[in-house]
């Protein structure tokens, strides 16, 4: 009987140790809510109260090795569960990424790095239709980010079946008939050369690759994205400036766009630790095609390229943000003539 309780404390004690070593780690929660006041100029307004809640789960451990792992879940407005990613930190060895396709990994990471007091010129309110760089970052996907060195940092991502995101385990999912995998790498550098004046130098290129899997009569080409541009910090004063490409795959003798070319530049200033300001320009043009029938008149340089500017202020007091956009678009969604105009106020309460 001694024997059996001894068996039996032996096998509980083994059984809550396992139990402990599988929950090693913590959870944390962060989350906040936008509330804005928007006018258009040019369009409908409507109702112009909204708001936009968010929460963010974040668990992390560690191994026996000293290797890192966290993962991340979001649930965005409503409490709707939006996309998830597990990161591993290898140490001398670098970073892996399992990605749900939340716009993070790969070229998505550089979609736009110019400086700015908010959002990102394009992105305060009003729909412009400017073309942004993507790759694999808005489908499953996986990275890997090598070490710094000399300043240096090179990423490596990949996603299985283009178009596919929130692949539940233990499954899987078929995504859009024509693309099949992708392929993204990127290489950031900070050539500071140990100086000061240097410090604050980021320069950056990348580029993404999606095959055709089956072809059809105007699509017959892989498609291929690139950008690159450099942003300088130096003290209060933040500048950028990139440029972007896409190529469709579709014959140029088609109506349908074969490329898309872009540039974005920007520059903000901190006033103090809690005010600054900035001024954002970003551009998109249509190129390589014949047939504009579906836009406007073929040679119609309006329809071709989309315009918009953003000067923005944001004051911070502690937990809350008071944020305002005034936004200016010409020939937003690629039609002539078609000028809108936006005013954005936005208080954001984070917890």
């Amino acid at each position: 009987m001694n024997k059996l309780t001894k068996v039996s404390c032996s096998a509980l004690c083994g059984s809550l140790a396992a139990v402990s070593a599988a929950q090693a780690g913590e959870m944390s929660v962060t989350g906040g809510v936008d509330m804005s006041w928007i006018s258009k100029g040019g369009d409908t307004t409507g109702n112009p109260i909204g708001m936009g809640s968010n929460l963010t789960f974040k668990g992390s451990g560690e191994l026996d090795n000293g290797w890192t792992f966290g993962v991340t879940v979001a649930n965005l407005n409503g409490n709707a569960y939006s996309s998830a990613a597990v990161n591993i930190d290898m140490g001398g060895l670098g970073k892996l990424n399992i990605n749900q396709g939340d716009s993070g990994n790969g070229i998505d990471a550089f979609d736009d790095k110019t400086p700015t007091a908010w959002e990102e010129s394009w992105g305060a309110g009003l729909s412009t239709g400017v073309k942004l760089v993507s790759g694999v970052g808005t489908s499953m996907n996986i990275q890997y980010t090598t070490p710094t060195v000399l300043g240096t940092t090179i990423v490596l991502a990949m996603a299985p079946q283009m178009g596919v995101a929130d692949t539940a385990d233990k499954t899987t999912a078929a995504g859009e008939d024509e693309k099949g995998k992708g392929y993204d790498a990127t290489v950031n550098i900070n050539p500071s050369l140990g100086t000061e004046i240097l410090s604050g130098l980021n320069l950056f290129v990348g580029g993404h690759y999606t095959e055709r899997t089956t072809g059809s009569v105007t699509i017959d080409n892989d498609l291929y994205e690139a950008v690159a541009g450099v942003t300088y910090d130096l003290g209060p004063v933040s500048i950028g400036y990139q440029q972007t490409g896409h190529s469709m795959g579709e014959e140029i003798s088609t109506s349908a766009v074969s490329h898309y070319r872009g540039h974005m530049y920007g520059v903000s200033f901190n006033i103090n630790d809690d005010l600054s300001v900035s001024y954002g320009h970003a551009e998109s043009r249509k190129a390589g095609f014949t047939n504009m029938s579906n836009n406007a008149t073929a040679g119609d340089e309006n329809a071709r390229r989309v315009e918009v500017d953003s000067i923005q202020l944001a004051y911070t007091m502690g937990g809350a943000s008071i944020r305002i956009a005034d936004l200016e678009g010409k020939n937003v969604g690629f039609s002539s003539g078609t000028n809108r105009d936006a005013t954005v106020v936005s208080v954001s309460l984070a917890f």
